[in-house]
């Protein structure tokens, strides 16, 4: 193993080009550790490198113009930095770190603050971004900059980051990365997965985001043990899935959304596509969202409590019944289980009634949830005067909950 050379920079912060120079003049695999100071950004780096803060206040200040820090190197690895300062133009993806065409580099225990972007990857494989607080200038939502920007880049290791305050995090064709353990909150799209394949979202907390998880036209996802609550606004997501195949969206929570998981999916669909199981689906408005057709989709030993809507569907015909649905508890369900076998005597059947008045008519949606709709509803149920919908049926539906009170809390 090369043996690495231990550079202790004292470096004024008026000196505004030692560090660059430093840099320049550094062995391959040279470790610079920097004490407290302000150094200037728009760095660049070109060789495999460690660049380590000794100490608590190592800021490194791109000045509000461009990339603080470019890598254009493998083996790069950037630890207990303040990062801040960035460009703000969008057109040029100013970022606070931008990775180009890497393997093996690491970014841990950063603070990236005031940057457009924080991490843009374009074509990095095999590396680490993990333990680090991200945040982007306090504009409109839609003028901050992603966390971080995944582009391309495959077999990395998102994990046990903070981001706050961005606009998102994207994963763009891109595959076999790791997502684990990170908190997103007060964001756009929290996590965006796009035309990518055996990605693995796991044991993440995302809060007070518009829309926590975006999956478009993704292959082979995985989505395990996440946290998924309280999406902003009357629109708020929990989970949004548009095409795609091989979903596995498993013990989750997905909890206190205005939608908590929204499914727009094709009737032209082959095969199954999501196997959603195992969740605890609780107190949202609507819990799951049909856009076009309900179809291919496999619902298994779920837990629905105290939303307002279990099953909705936007739009009228396209009606199939090409899925798995059984083993799950709906706390609506009204039927017996006479053997004691947990398992309902009968199906539990979902129905629209007078309420699909207001899914297909945006008017009638400003009496959601008002004792009018209720009477309507009942009044259908009991002496129906238009044919119900059958939207899905579980046909072994759970009696008594596995899940007790108290692990429905948060």
């Amino acid at each position: 193993m090369k043996k690495l050379l231990l550079l202790i920079l004292f470096i004024s912060a008026l000196d505004a080009n030692i560090l660059q120079e430093t840099i320049d003049k550094a062995p391959f695999g040279a470790t610079l550790k920097l004490p407290a100071g302000i150094y200037k950004g728009n760095i660049v780096i070109n060789k495999p490198l460690t660049i380590v803060g000794n100490d608590k206040d190592v800021i490194i200040d791109g000045g509000g113009v461009g990339k603080v820090i470019t890598i254009n190197s493998s083996n790069v690895t950037l630890k207990n930095l303040t990062i801040r300062n960035s460009g703000k133009k969008m057109y040029q993806l100013d970022s606070a770190i931008f990775i180009n065409k890497s393997k093996n580099s690491e970014i841990s225990n950063c603070k990236i603050l005031n940057s457009l972007y924080g991490i843009d990857m374009l074509m990095v494989e095999d590396s680490n971004i993990s333990n680090n607080f991200i945040t982007s200038y306090d504009n409109d939502i839609g003028l901050r900059g992603d966390a971080i920007k995944i582009w391309h880049s495959h077999n990395n290791t998102i994990s046990n980051n903070t981001i706050d305050n961005v606009r998102d995090v994207t994963i763009n064709y891109s595959d076999n990365n790791k997502i684990l353990n990170n908190l997103v909150t007060n964001s756009r799209f929290a996590l965006q997965v796009d035309h990518s394949k055996n990605n693995i979202i796991k044991d993440n907390r995302f809060r007070y985001n518009s829309v926590s998880l975006m999956l478009m036209m993704t292959q082979n996802t995985k989505i395990t043990n996440n946290s998924i609550q309280s999406s902003k606004g009357a629109a708020g997501i929990g989970v949004l899935i548009k095409g795609g195949s091989n979903l596995i969206f498993d013990n989750n929570k997905l909890k206190y959304n205005a939608k908590g998981m929204y499914i727009d999916s094709k009737w032209t669909e082959m095969s199954m596509k999501r196997y959603i199981t195992n969740n605890e689906i609780s107190y949202n408005k609507e819990a799951i969202h049909f856009h076009l057709t309900i179809r291919n989709n496999t619902f298994t030993h779920n837990v629905f409590i105290g939303n307002i809507d279990d099953i909705v569907k936007s739009t009228a015909g396209y009606e199939t019944k090409k899925n798995v649905v059984e083993y799950n508890y709906w706390d609506r369900y009204t039927g017996f289980d006479t053997n004691g076998d947990n398992i309902g005597d009968t199906p539990h059947k979902m129905y629209q009634y007078a309420d699909r008045l207001w899914h297909y008519n945006n008017k009638v949606k400003f009496f959601y949830g008002s004792p009018v709709m209720a009477i309507l509803n009942l009044i259908a149920q009991v002496a129906p005067f238009i044919d119900p919908i059958l939207m899905m049926e579980d046909s072994k539906p759970i009696v008594n909950s596995t899940v007790s009170m108290d692990a429905l809390k948060d």
